[in-house]
């Protein structure tokens, strides 16, 4: 068999896939810059006025939008450094765990299968405050003399505490399966060499462990930076779908809220909602894989 009839098969084999990915991925993206650029574009009139960058102005100047990508900032500054480093923190203390491992996995990985709507539900219970209960967590602040805070319904911040807290403890579990998986592939002889050099737990962890795993932490730093710009089912978990007077929505959620809320039905601005998101992840994750690749992982 000859160069190039190695090279037909291998396209013949790819093609299910590229013709897949050409139709529910590239398709789409082309058709929503499309969008994007048209003005006043009506479902159901299917016509535009005009094109033009009208859309995105709209977009930028909206101050729903820009609640929006303020809560998703915060998010995705707060939850992606903390989830991972938790993460790692406990990977390491069940790696070191021989007795019961498997247990302690699977219960750490529950929250990971668990609905989204009943895991947002508890959390509800846990924080709210109601005319019958303050909820477990004033409760707690209540020992050290603090006052009930609504975090549910109550100032902004105490929401974002809430939903970090809750995007957190879902996305952590997965990250603690990955990171268990590195350790337990690491090479042991580097381990028996640093103890007869006698080094510190803190050396090893620092010198041999982190270095080692290095590319799955970069692997869950980029999947988690996408994966929290992208939030929006988490939110409505804990405050409903009326995020946007809730000052709780989500750049995802946003373009939801253009297309299929009562006020929706504008394409054009969902569009262009959905481009600017898509910029933003694209320009965060080129930029982890630059500043990766120039440190040798």
């Amino acid at each position: 068999m000859n160069i190039a009839s190695k090279k037909w098969k291998a396209w013949l084999y790819l093609a299910p896939a590229i013709i897949l990915l050409a139709v529910f991925m590239v398709y789409p993206l082309i058709d929503v810059f499309v969008y994007s650029f048209e003005e006043n574009y009506g479902f159901v009139t299917q016509k535009a006025t005009g094109t033009g960058f009208y859309n995105y102005s709209f977009v930028l100047h909206d101050v729903y939008f820009l609640q929006a990508v303020k809560n998703t900032f915060i998010l995705v500054i707060i939850t992606v450094p903390l989830s991972t480093l938790i993460a790692l923190l406990i990977a390491v203390a069940l790696n070191s765990i021989k007795a019961l491992q498997s247990l302690f996995q699977t219960i750490f990985f529950l929250p990971y299968v668990t609905n989204t709507i009943a895991v947002g539900l508890v959390f509800m219970i846990l924080f709210e405050v109601t005319p019958y209960s303050d909820g477990f967590a004033n409760l707690v602040l209540s020992i050290f003399g603090a006052g009930p805070i609504d975090f549910i319904n109550g100032p902004h911040w105490a929401k974002m505490f809430v939903l970090c807290f809750y995007v957190i403890w879902v996305v952590m579990p997965f990250k603690i399966l990955v990171l268990l998986g590195a350790l337990q592939s690491v090479n042991k002889t580097y381990y028996e060499a640093a103890r007869i050099d006698q080094a510190s737990k803190w050396r090893i962890f620092t010198r041999i462990t982190v270095p080692m795993i290095s590319p799955y932490i970069s692997y869950l730093i980029i999947t988690g930076f996408i994966g929290a710009f992208k939030q929006y089912n988490d939110a409505v978990a804990l405050f409903g779908t009326d995020l946007d007077n809730e000052g709780m929505n989500t750049i995802v959620g946003y373009v939801y809220n253009m297309l299929y809320d009562e006020t929706g039905g504008y394409p054009s601005y969902a569009s262009a909602a959905a481009i600017i998101l898509f910029l933003i992840v694209l320009s965060i994750t080129c930029i982890n894989l630059i500043v990766n690749k120039r440190k040798g992982v």
